[in-house]
């Protein structure tokens, strides 16, 4: 990170308290300059929505990308990374969803490029200024008659579709569409910031987000663009979890198209803008927990006191993944056993002795014993909240970490044991 850029980080403790920002009115409309969003129903795999989006910059736009750390590389994430390393200015994003193109061999490849030239031809531009995505399930292979049908209606029809479109026709196992925006002075101009994602389940990203969009007519230098877009997702999409698993598909593009005209000039600038980013992405991780298949609750998971940040995530992430704590909490029940032994088994160091651990506000460890008090009666009322705070002192450090995550449900496993057949 640059020096400016970790000053500014620093100093950031909420986006959302920055008193220089002010939320855009229709976070689903008020897309920043200089881009079109379009959406196609071509049934991949369902009927009566939108399955397919195209995102289109005016002008070629600096791009910061996010993929997937799991080995198996997902045919559209093995092209995005090529075409960015071709492209001298991305133009257009394509997202499908039904099909994942993932473990599809040579011919997922041919088929991802195809749809590429497809488009390119259509839109006047290379197939390498594009960047695909797809999601749905791992081994499906892209049907190409559909693509081949709907990409020149696609294409006819930008400008067309809103912000909320376009997120509704990325979703799988999503029940609502996410999106977020804000916008910023910067000397005399206003700058847009605006996201969407998809996700519910498969969610424990070590990269970005499941699919994640991100777009701003700030006009910045790619490499400054990719540290911030970077930071903001270490801190939003690579700090949640649902079910503890990493997809083959997980990728995050955001596009500055410096339509605006608008530039960072000193420190000042540079926070506004990491806050502005971190904000966007902040919502849309909490929208993506919020959504989680089955899921009831939100679980604020807020780890200090830690030996460094590293052994604080890894605090985190053994109560949030842990299926014993996210049951628990489906049952509204306080059950501080489970979480002290998912932090004994987290590989952080520490002292039981010197633990603290509070719920919904209520301390119900320290000292290695639980607190004396009525439990079930004290915590009945305060569980019955979706968002619910685990604070965990552990007494060995400066290190810090919070995570969100899910509660476990029935629904889940109903979801998942039937999602393909």
């Amino acid at each position: 990170m640059i020096p400016a850029l970790a000053a500014a980080a620093k100093n950031i403790k909420n986006a959302a308290g920055n008193n220089f920002m002010k939320d855009i009115n229709n976070t689903a409309t008020q897309l920043p300059r200089g881009f079109s969003l379009a959406t196609a129903r071509a049934g991949f795999k369902y009927k009566n929505r939108d399955d397919l989006a195209l995102i289109m910059g005016h002008n070629p736009a600096s791009c910061a990308a996010l993929f997937t750390t799991n080995l198996f590389q997902a045919a559209p994430i093995t092209l995005a990374r090529n075409n960015l390393a071709k492209s001298a200015g991305i133009r257009a994003i394509l997202v499908n969803a039904g099909q994942a193109n993932a473990c599809t061999g040579d011919t997922g490849i041919h088929n991802c490029w195809k749809t590429l030239e497809i488009l390119a031809g259509l839109l006047k531009i290379n197939p390498w200024d594009i960047l695909p995505a797809s999601t749905g399930v791992i081994g499906d292979h892209l049907k190409m008659d559909l693509f081949e049908k709907n990409l020149p209606p696609l294409a006819r029809d930008l400008g067309r579709a809103t912000g909320e479109d376009a997120a509704r026709a990325i979703m799988t196992t999503d029940t609502f569409p996410k999106t977020s925006a804000c916008e910023i002075n910067l000397g005399k101009a206003r700058v847009r910031f605006w996201g969407m994602a998809k996700g519910a389940g498969m969610i424990c990203p070590n990269m970005a987000t499941m699919l994640g969009f991100l777009l701003t007519d700030l006009k910045i230098d790619q490499k400054l663009w990719q540290k911030i877009v970077t930071h903001a997702a270490d801190k939003s999409f690579n700090a949640v979890t649902i079910d503890g698993d990493t997809s083959t598909n997980d990728c995050m593009f955001a596009l500055a198209g410096g339509q605006s005209e608008a530039e960072i000039s000193g420190e000042y600038d540079l926070k506004k803008v990491v806050s502005a980013l971190d904000r966007v992405c902040a919502e849309l991780a909490y929208k993506i927990v919020q959504d989680a298949e089955g899921g009831t609750k939100v679980l604020r998971i807020e780890v200090k006191g830690a030996k460094d940040d590293h052994q604080a995530k890894m605090a985190a992430g053994a109560v949030g993944n842990s299926p014993l704590v996210k049951t628990a909490l489906y049952g509204k029940d306080p059950n501080w056993g489970r979480i002290v032994a998912a932090l004994g088994r987290s590989g952080a160091e520490f002292n039981p002795q010197e633990i603290r651990v509070s719920l919904a506000g209520v301390e119900i460890f320290a000292s290695g014993c639980p607190k004396d008090m009525d439990r079930d009666s004290v915590f009945k009322p305060l569980l019955e909240d979706r968002d619910v705070d685990i604070q965990i002192n552990l007494g060995a450090g400066s290190g810090s970490f919070t995570l969100l995550a899910s509660d476990l449900t029935e629904k889940y496993i109903q979801i998942n044991a039937h999602y393909r057949t």
